[in-house]
């Protein structure tokens, strides 16, 4: 896939791109760290959705909410194929975006950035006069993270269509709340149908979210695709006794059982070797006091590989290994299925396109696979899809104190608006913009 060199050699604001990322995340902040908690479809999430919208509507994009909450936004009288000045063109729109939605160790950069960032793409584009051929679009989509409500991606799954609207309003969160119910009291059920049709192309900007980047110290990953993913819940069934006067041989111990699972997933990883991963993030035992066996434990396993068959391999080792420790420990175990998405790879000329405008910015930039599931997964079979990292410092994220480089940010910024150009056709400019940007090709980069 050729590319227009430079593209005019525009470039985005970056300081308005930082400001607008602080802003965000002044919304659930958490104490003086730069983090943030906006579970989805909290009054946080309503506080942070009104001010991005605000944004968005500043710009003069016409603003669309569909059943599930995803928001997009759209210019409007562009392009050859443009409606006419206040439609929104019916032609396929070049989309950016991601999500604002956080968990509850939330930072500043995970999922805002991509949304920010296509509203410093619309803001570069109309500063400069530039008509495109296609319309830009940029939005975010509901309950990305799954912090509250399972499975995560779950706006994006609704939009594309991989999951059903009324399945997805009767999701019940980790707190017992209900997601339709949600929606209604923050005002944010819209009325744009889901699946919507499908953009012409998708690009999402993120942070790695791991420690490759950074220690290479290279700017920008054309990332390749996703690895699969599967999310399981565990609950364990036990007897609650006295700690002293139950002998350990008599006892049915839920507690005792649910480290041993959090023990097998662990050693399963190491045994597999990379790139499988497995976590055990959220255990909770009952009644949880220390003199007391616990009568029952609730936990969570995350695994994830880039090879679906090694990763189905490792959930029947699981499932039998439950099997095992339920006849072992007198427990009574049992599992359901929060989320499970296959390892996705992304458009081979998406990913090209992206490396051949890094390379024409002059940042340096190498390919790699996401260890993190993204609402770019579920649009790669619609549509051409591909995604833009720029590193993450040591690797941390989901943590108050992710940071990415104000430099890199913007330089991920910039890969993205010259993508989304290239891939939205720029049709023309007028005599005087053409002058600023021919002289804008000389600045330094």
């Amino acid at each position: 896939m050729a590319i227009a060199k430079n593209n005019y050699g525009i470039r985005i604001d970056g300081s308005a791109l930082n400001e607008r990322l602080a802003d965000l995340a002044a919304i659930g902040a958490i104490g003086d760290t730069d983090g943030a908690c906006r579970l989805a479809l909290t009054d946080e999430d309503k506080a942070g959705r009104d001010l991005v919208v605000t944004w968005m509507r500043d710009l003069g994009m016409d603003v669309r909410i569909d059943g599930i909450g995803n928001v997009v936004a759209t210019t409007v009288g562009v392009g050859k194929h443009g409606a006419g000045l206040g439609d929104v063109d019916p032609v396929a729109p070049v989309m950016c975006g991601s999500h604002i939605d956080t968990v509850r160790t939330g930072g500043r950069y995970d999922g805002n950035l991509g949304v920010l960032a296509g509203l410093s793409v619309v803001e570069a584009v109309q500063r400069t006069g530039l008509v495109t051929q296609r319309p830009l679009a940029v939005g975010f989509f509901t309950d990305e993270e799954g912090a509250r409500f399972p499975p995560d991606m779950l706006g994006s799954l609704v939009y594309t269509g991989e999951m059903a609207l009324e399945e997805a309003l009767d999701v019940v969160g980790a707190d017992g709340a209900v997601l339709g119910q949600e929606l209604d009291r923050i005002g944010y059920r819209g009325t744009a149908p889901c699946p919507a049709p499908p953009p012409h192309a998708f690009v999402e900007l993120h942070i790695e979210q791991g420690p490759v980047l950074d220690t290479e110290d290279v700017i920008i990953g054309a990332v390749t695709g996703v690895q699969g993913i599967s999310w399981t819940e565990i609950k364990v069934a036990g007897q609650s006794n006295h700690a002293g006067t139950t002998p350990m041989h008599m006892r049915h111990d839920a507690g005792w059982v649910a480290t041993r699972i959090a023990v097998f997933v662990h050693e399963l990883a190491e045994t597999f070797g990379p790139p499988q991963v497995a976590t055990v993030g959220r255990m909770e035992l009952h009644p949880n006091l220390v003199n007391v066996v616990a009568a029952d434990a609730v936990m969570t396993v995350d695994m994830r590989n880039t090879d679906d068959s090694l990763l189905h391999e490792a959930e029947n080792r699981l499932e039998l290994f439950l099997e095992q420790l339920a006849d072992e420990s007198g427990t009574t175990i049992t599992s359901r299925r929060l989320a499970r998405f296959a390892p996705v790879e992304f458009n081979a000329d998406m990913v090209c396109l992206v490396e051949n405008v890094a390379s024409d910015l002059g940042y340096s930039h190498r390919r790699l696979c996401s260890g993190a599931g993204h609402d770019a997964q579920m649009f790669a079979p619609i549509c051409p899809t591909s995604m833009i990292f720029v590193p993450s410092w040591e690797g941390i994220s989901h943590n108050p104190f992710e940071h990415t480089e104000p430099e890199h940010l913007e330089a991920g910024a910039n890969v993205l608006l010259q993508v989304m150009l290239e891939l939205a056709e720029v049709a023309e400019a007028s005599e005087q913009t053409t002058a600023e940007l021919t002289h804008s090709k000389g600045v330094n980069r």
